[in-house]
């Protein structure tokens, strides 16, 4: 199957982003932004500005996950930094719709995040008007993180969901994702891997993407 693999700056050393970004250019496939507020989440990360920093120094996408208070006040800040994917999560803004169609209108992909205790039903009010489901298998807020293994039947379970209906909508995996937990989420219809230590961890960043995209290469949904 075809996955796509994106190294989460989390992980990165953050006193040398361009030479970080220049370790998984040749091999990522998009770059996963972690952006925190310390409101939602309990931890500050970047904003806006870092990110259109970093916007100089790579061609890749920029997969923007906003675990944010009011995300709807600050995506046009995004996208004007050069996102290309925005996620907002389902338990932080109220009018999910309206601010996904702000994403699409701004030319960037729209997606809903969840936490792993939000179950797969609370989507099916809103999966049509976005184009990926972010699925956390960790709790949001830090990275390092354990796989949570109860996450893969809610993966399977939104999988069917989007078949079901038609719907050309990819499910993203974020928390604990290496070579050894990557199959199970892409057996279970990911197709968007998140891995942050598991790349930025590693000497070798280019071998390391590979490690986790050769471990799901046989893998059949």
């Amino acid at each position: 199957m075809n996955v796509q693999i994106a190294p989460s700056l989390l992980s990165a050393d953050f006193s040398r982003l361009a030479d970080e970004l220049r370790t998984i250019e040749a091999n990522a496939d998009l770059l996963h932004l972690d952006v925190m507020d310390g409101h939602f989440v309990p931890n500050i990360t970047m904003g806006p500005a870092i990110i259109k920093a970093c916007r100089a120094h790579s061609t890749k996408p920029f997969d923007c996950h906003l675990m944010i208070s009011e995300p709807q006040r600050y995506i046009p800040g995004f996208l004007d930094a050069g996102a290309n994917l925005i996620s907002i999560h389902l338990e932080a803004e109220p009018h999910l719709q309206r601010a996904l169609q702000m994403i699409r209108d701004g030319g960037a992909k729209a997606g809903i995040a969840i936490n792993p205790a939000t179950p797969a039903e609370s989507l099916s009010t809103a999966i049509e008007f976005c184009d990926y489901v972010l699925v956390m298998s960790v709790n949001p807020g830090f990275g390092g993180q354990k796989f949570l293994e109860p996450v893969v039947p809610k993966i399977r379970q939104i999988s069917r969901l989007i078949q079901e209906r038609g719907l050309s909508v990819a499910i993203e995996v974020d928390g604990g994702i290496d070579a050894h937990t990557a199959p199970l989420v892409a057996a279970a219809g990911a197709s968007m891997l998140v891995a942050g230590s598991a790349v930025f961890g590693k000497p070798d960043r280019g071998a390391a993407i590979e490690s986790i995209r050769n471990a799901v290469s046989s893998v059949a949904i």
